[in-house]
């Protein structure tokens, strides 16, 4: 069994839940890099839809063009990204000791942000928005990204609470407004849980790193019961500015009275 699986259930059990933020990496073997059933229809679709998804720095040309090869794909970064089902970011530094900065990112399934206004950036700066990222996570990120070596995988998760099931989830409105229509008794088919299975790797050749983000969604009704319990708590733990950031006022005491009412249900059963 893989260490991190393709689902929104599999991968749950491994996602950090609430309190402070954690790397959380598990070491992969190369058959768990990538989703080995992508769906590239999909893929093709939403890159043609949104030619603004591909960004990249003159930087990323080499780089973009090794991983296209490691793939058995033409077309560099984007090349690469359409070929499986993992989005794809590359990260080098501008010399030896300094940040790693994004330098390429061929993004058709984003959570909420715009490759373009990442583009260039700093790790920390990327990461800004964040809640606690800077004061718990940045060093040991930067450790992690100097040390990581050529034939190594690493891969971790994360966990969101979004309203619907789109694998593109930019957020144009207020939460109060996105997630207006969430009642107790609908969120089993209204909230969706959306998981990032995220991987590392470095490229031999050129040296950059190769950050892939795999989106995977499911309405909370087709979880288990002790996802939905798990996913109620890390709501209910997140900290407080997090949980501003994701708008969770309006959608965890729907959760909340989901989860227990599912629970209840599985007692009696």
């Amino acid at each position: 069994m893989a260490k991190l699986g393709f689902s929104v259930d599999e991968l749950l059990p491994m996602a950090r839940g609430g309190g402070a933020l954690r790397m959380g990496l598990v070491a992969l073997g190369e058959d768990e890099w990538l989703r080995p059933d992508p769906d590239l229809a999909v893929r093709k679709a939403a890159f043609d839809a949104h030619p603004e998804s591909v960004q990249l720095t003159p930087r990323a040309t080499a780089a973009g063009e090794e991983l296209a090869a490691i793939l058995g794909a033409d077309g560099g970064l984007e090349g690469a990204a359409r070929s499986a089902w993992e989005d794809m970011c590359l990260l080098l530094p501008d010399a030896e000791g300094e940040p790693y900065r994004l330098i390429g990112a061929a993004v058709a399934f984003p959570t909420d942000w715009h490759p373009a206004h990442k583009l260039g950036l700093p790790l920390a700066a990327m990461h800004a928005p964040i809640d606690g990222y800077a004061e718990q996570l940045a060093s040991g990120v930067d450790h992690f990204m100097a040390k990581l070596r050529p034939g190594r995988v690493f891969g971790r998760c994360n966990w969101f609470v979004s309203p619907g099931p789109s694998l593109r989830w930019i957020d144009t409105e207020p939460p109060e407004a996105t997630f207006a229509g969430v009642t107790a008794e609908n969120a089993g088919e209204t909230l969706f849980a959306r998981c990032e299975r995220q991987t590392l790797r470095r490229l031999p050749e050129t040296g950059a790193i190769v950050f892939t983000i795999g989106v995977h969604v499911a309405p909370l009704g087709t979880l288990t019961d002790d996802n939905v319990a798990r996913l109620d708590n890390a709501v209910r733990t997140i900290p407080k500015v997090e949980a501003r950031r994701r708008g969770a006022a309006f959608f965890a005491p729907q959760l909340a009275a989901y989860a227990m009412r599912r629970a209840r249900a599985s007692a009696t059963a």
